[in-house]
């Protein structure tokens, strides 16, 4: 073979490397806290200060709806949803990195009881975006033109009764699967498949309310399993067949051993999950309890419980073998903490001076930490000897508590406040 003949067939073979790798990043599912669930963005470059007054707003819009749910970012767009002006319907608008509205779709029925704003971030998968509205409903949309492709209702189908603060789970997709947590007495969750919303398979009804963490999927020696946190129960449940491998009672793990405490459990972080350990938080002074399974996934024991780390909802992240988040004093104080993953041991928690507790992402060596109750967004360095804040800055637009979690995309930060979305550069 001459030399121009293999120079042209190493150019096409270059080519067709480089398609199959963006397709393989394309249909990686993105959505609620990032690709894996755990708040941890895989950006590099980012700034590791930011000026007074913080860093460059590039573009806002105030016009997004009232929320909770989190902005979503990948793919050259950010989604995020709201409730219309009449607070009956939820709608979701596609914007590009530099704000230009692409489109805008109403997708179902809102929560109208307790904190009647939208909950549920968007998860994308190629061209297909899942959410689930406040019905609930959980609705494909096509990602590019927001045309919607099919929708599950949960109360017709499956008799699923509404919680006390309303549904708030961010789709869990997986392959070809899309999971619909149900806690009904028809089903626990629901494998659909994700391109036309059919019923592959539904795991039998068990003990406990619907709970307000969204699910994970986890994978140990071979075995892969959908892990849901209902009133009760933490339950890993076997991704091909919907079979319950697993189930500990967290209840009666965090409540061991307590006196006094008037609040329920209500479990609304997502568990993180790393080499056959599951750690479950919950504010309210209850804690975080580290989960061990054994070998075969078919069992689990409690690790170590540690009081300290209390997150409200302002979830938590693993890095370097230390968990970091906020503490949990009342609703409406707290602190910000971190404990060493493998022992249980705390840190250190200590006070944001002129912030409060809230919610975290990491990315490149920072925390970023946005107070729930002021609306200041922090930086801080991911040290566990201290919470070392290095810059912090104020919002101003919006309405609400600052409940939504924050995203990063393209050397952006997506900041949400009730109605209002603000796009930072941090590169």
């Amino acid at each position: 073979m001459n030399t121009m003949k293999r120079l042209g067939l190493t150019g096409i073979y270059a080519i067709v490397l480089c398609l199959y790798s963006h397709l393989a990043v394309a249909q990686t599912p993105f959505g609620w806290r990032g690709a894996a669930r755990d708040g941890i963005y895989h950006e590099t470059g980012l700034l590791k200060s930011w000026p007074e007054g913080g860093p460059q707003l590039l573009w806002e819009n105030t016009e997004v709806g009232k929320g909770f749910s989190s902005p979503m970012a990948t793919n050259g767009k950010v989604y995020i949803n709201g409730l219309d002006e009449d607070g009956e319907k939820e709608f979701i608008t596609a914007f590009s990195l530099d704000g230009k509205v692409l489109w805008k779709t109403t997708y179902g029925s809102a929560w109208e009881n307790s904190y009647p704003d939208s909950r549920s971030t968007p998860t994308v998968v190629g061209n297909d975006l899942y959410v689930e509205s406040g019905k609930p409903e959980l609705v494909c949309l096509d990602a590019t033109t927001g045309a919607i492709q099919w929708s599950v209702d949960a109360v017709e189908l499956y008799n699923r009764k509404p919680t006390e603060f309303g549904p708030v789970e961010s789709p869990l997709v997986v392959g070809d699967v899309v999971y619909f947590t149900i806690m009904s007495n028809k089903a626990s969750l629901v494998a659909l498949n994700r391109k036309n919303g059919e019923v592959i398979w539904e795991t039998p009804p068990f003990k406990g309310d619907l709970m307000y963490a969204s699910p994970i999927f986890i994978e140990y020696h071979g075995k892969k399993q959908i892990v849901i946190i209902n009133e009760f129960y933490a339950t890993g449940i076997d991704q091909s067949t919907g079979a319950i491998a697993w189930q500990a009672n967290i209840f009666d793990f965090m409540k061991a051993g307590m006196q006094d405490n008037n609040w329920r459990p209500q479990f609304t972080n997502t568990p993180l999950y790393k080499d056959g350990k599951i750690c479950v938080a919950c504010g309210y002074d209850y804690g975080a309890v580290m989960l061990q399974l054994n070998d075969d996934a078919t069992g689990i024991s409690q690790a170590w419980l540690n009081r300290d780390l209390d997150p409200h909802h302002g979830g938590m992240v693993l890095v370097d073998g230390y968990l970091y988040g906020s503490t949990w004093t009342n609703n409406n104080v707290g602190n910000w903490g971190c404990v060493d993953w493998n022992t249980g041991k705390t840190m250190y928690e200590n006070p944001w001076t002129g912030g409060n507790k809230g919610t975290l992402i990491y990315a490149d060596g920072m925390l970023y930490c946005y107070d729930d109750r002021r609306g200041n967004i922090g930086l801080a360095k991911a040290t566990p000897e201290k919470f070392d804040l290095v810059s912090a800055f104020r919002i101003t637009k919006g309405e609400g508590p600052n409940w939504a979690h924050l995203a990063i995309n393209n050397g952006i930060l997506f900041v949400r406040h009730g109605s209002a979305l603000m796009a930072y550069k941090i590169k």
